[in-house]
């Protein structure tokens, strides 16, 4: 994207459970670099019971780009937010780079009850604010920190190393549903959403640090070669429909359900919009299908509702990431151009 642009654009690293062992390095190196090569601001890394570490990727990352910034997704059940909070501190002190957090209040709901955490959906939101809030503390203070929180304690902890402010971390949160959105504004963090389409968005209450969406993109010069290639990649798999029928039924996530209903009650039909490849269990977004002009003519109404972070599903390809570089940057200058008058 260019340097001007409001948008945050964030890929997404592959998954290491969808690659052989001597193979998942190798590719999570290339989407970096092609990340880079489209001018993303950060590339996602997961985290779940399922898949290797992501603080590993992140250095990995690190290591493999100049400016790209590793979103890392933070499961408080996984570790304390001091040690979090070490660990952006020191890939910041190792490498000069900012890192972007994830925040987690959920998760996969198997995941977290085989670790022995049955706590409800919303306070879950309420812990990952004390959790985030405990790690801004430790980041961002040049003083000594005591907190008595009712899932967090410490007393006259002082982060080393320092953490200079320019490299201060980016927050994002899931804001799909009430408890996500509120938790947002107390963090102070961007509020991701899996989106319904433009026309249909409920509500844009104002939260500070902004907001976002997650969504795949398949665009082309054509819209006949975009709904080709969409569908070679996600063909009919009736092993990924039952497996995402099961999904339904463990879910707690309001954004799961939210999409569900829009598949099921056929919302999306004569649109860009295209829910195919979450039915298939092939992916957790929507998916925006078509020629450019289309595409970004979406996006671009996204834009003007005040989303401006963006989180793209992992790329296959190059290509993937170039084409999504593309219809950003025509969304931007289809907002910006003048209405004609009337």
């Amino acid at each position: 994207m260019p340097s001007a642009s409001r948008i945050d654009l964030f890929s997404t690293c592959p998954q290491s459970k969808d690659f052989a062992q001597a193979d998942y390095v190798t590719q999570m190196r290339r989407v970096s670099q092609w990340s880079e090569a489209a001018g993303c601001t950060g590339m996602l890394i997961y985290t779940d019971n399922s898949i290797v570490d992501p603080w590993l990727v992140a250095q990995c990352v690190l290591q493999e780009t100049r400016e790209l910034c590793p979103l890392v997704a933070v499961q408080p059940v996984y570790m304390l937010p001091y040690t979090a909070a070490k660990m952006v501190a020191s890939l910041g002190a190792m490498h000069q780079r900012r890192i972007w957090l994830n925040m987690l209040a959920g998760g996969f709901r198997n995941d977290l009850l085989a670790l022995g955490d049955e706590t409800p959906h919303d306070d879950r939101y309420t812990r990952t604010v004390e959790y985030a809030l405990l790690m801004r503390q430790l980041l961002e203070s040049d003083q000594p920190v005591t907190l008595a929180g009712r899932y967090y304690s410490v007393r006259g902890v002082r982060m080393a190393p320092a953490l200079p402010r320019e490299l201060w971390p980016g927050w994002l949160i899931s804001g799909s549903s009430p408890a996500g959105r509120a938790a947002a504004v107390q963090m102070g963090a961007v509020a991701v959403e899996y989106p319904t389409p433009p026309d249909v968005v409920r509500d844009t209450a104002d939260v500070p640090a902004g907001r976002g969406i997650r969504v795949g993109i398949i665009a082309r010069d054509d819209a006949e070669a975009a709904w080709q290639a969409a569908y070679q990649r996600f063909p009919d798999d009736r092993r990924g429909r039952l497996s995402h029928a099961l999904a339904m039924k463990t879910s707690d996530s309001a954004w799961h359900r939210t999409l569900s209903d829009l598949a099921h009650t056929g919302a999306t039909n004569g649109s860009p919009y295209w829910l195919w490849p979450f039915e298939q269990h092939r992916t957790f977004c929507p998916y925006l299908v078509g020629e450019y002009a289309t595409v970004a003519a979406e996006i671009a109404r996204y834009l003007a509702l005040g989303y401006s972070t963006f989180i793209l599903d992992i790329p296959l390809a190059a290509e993937d990431l170039e084409t999504a570089a593309i219809v950003f940057r025509m969304a931007e200058e289809k907002l910006a151009a003048p209405v004609p008058a009337q």
